[in-house]
């Protein structure tokens, strides 16, 4: 698989990750820690060298599931991957949260359930805007990396303006977007920012939570635990993570015109993966996986051979005739 620069890192990292939001369980329906495990080896036998989570994702459990892998590649002997985590949202949304005592707690809590001593890469995860201004907050970051509890910091944004705000920050890593077919405002200043900056782009939410695999159908019935159901208007967190923000009805005719783009042979998961890797400014796309299946076939959209200018131009217009004019202006 190729492999990209993760940002202002010495780490190079295969351009297909892994998303572990899934692996929580919360959120997405329960998932079996047998099955989660036997998706992660699928993952990295696939070519799959970074894997994203959070101390969110089932209050931590997602975390531990990706420990238990460290430690029985560690037992082999096999490089392990690279592992990024997030910390901030299980604390009351408020800038006073972002602090440095509370950094060190968050950070041991994950160090603990990874069973590492140094973390890869640690993220804030979607912090209040207030964050992005404060010195305090980036000099306690920058400590803990002084003191090697981690490797190196970024952050996951909602919007175009955090992440240009976060950039300017001159040792942050990473930056970590919503990005696919259905968001595409990040294509006019970010994206070239962070190249010209250094700073890494992970691109999340590739598949628009599923519904840019051509998958689901107006008939489809999510369960009453998968936040595909129960926050597609923005009930429980940001509505931009559920679909990308985009109404359900509107994202079923998008799918229906991008699958007469995709080639012969190509799934269209696989089409939309090999649309993000194309952007040169992304060093990671993290698309999740319910499944072992699903791991591979979307570790397999790298070898894709890049698509042309006029493919790529007809993923725009279909953005700019139906997606624009609902979503474009809210991230």
């Amino acid at each position: 698989m190729e492999k990209r620069t993760l940002g202002r890192t010495d780490r190079q990292v295969g351009v297909i990750g892994l998303g572990a939001w899934q692996l929580g369980g919360a959120d997405w329906g329960q998932t079996d820690e047998a099955d989660a495990l036997g998706t992660l080896h699928v993952a990295l036998e696939s070519g799959v060298s970074f894997i994203d989570t959070a101390d969110e994702y089932g209050d931590g459990r997602s975390e531990q599931i990706i420990g238990e892998l460290l430690r029985s590649l560690a037992r082999t002997g096999t490089q392990a991957p690279t592992v990024a985590t997030k910390m901030g949202r299980r604390a009351a949304q408020t800038p006073e949260n972002y602090n440095a005592a509370n950094f060190r707690a968050w950070t041991d809590r994950s160090r603990r359930n990874l069973g590492v001593e140094r973390l890869d890469l640690v993220q804030l995860h979607c912090p209040p805007g207030p964050v992005y201004a404060s010195d305090e907050v980036f000099d306690a970051l920058d400590a803990l990396v002084e003191d090697q509890t981690i490797a190196a910091y970024g952050v996951s944004v909602r919007t175009c303006e955090e992440a240009l705000a976060a950039i300017r920050r001159p040792n942050l890593a990473t930056i970590q977007i919503v990005l696919n077919a259905f968001r595409l405002k990040p294509l006019e200043q970010v994206l070239p920012a962070a190249a010209q900056a250094g700073v890494g782009v992970i691109a999340r939410v590739p598949l628009a939570s599923g519904l840019l695999s051509g998958k689901y159908t107006a008939a489809t019935v999510f369960g009453t635990d998968d936040h595909r159901a129960y926050n597609r208007r923005g009930e429980s967190f940001d509505v931009g993570e559920t679909f990308s923000g985009v109404d359900y009805t509107t994202g079923l005719e998008a799918v229906e015109r991008l699958r007469l783009l995709v080639p012969a042979g190509v799934t269209p998961a696989q089409f939309a993966l090999r649309w993000i890797v194309d952007q040169e400014a992304v060093c990671v796309v993290i698309p999740g996986a319910r499944n072992a299946e699903q791991a591979h076939a979307n570790a397999a959209a790298a070898a894709l051979a890049p698509l042309d200018q006029d493919t790529h131009g007809a993923v725009r217009e279909v953005y700019d005739q139906l997606i624009r004019p609902r979503i474009h202006d809210q991230w």
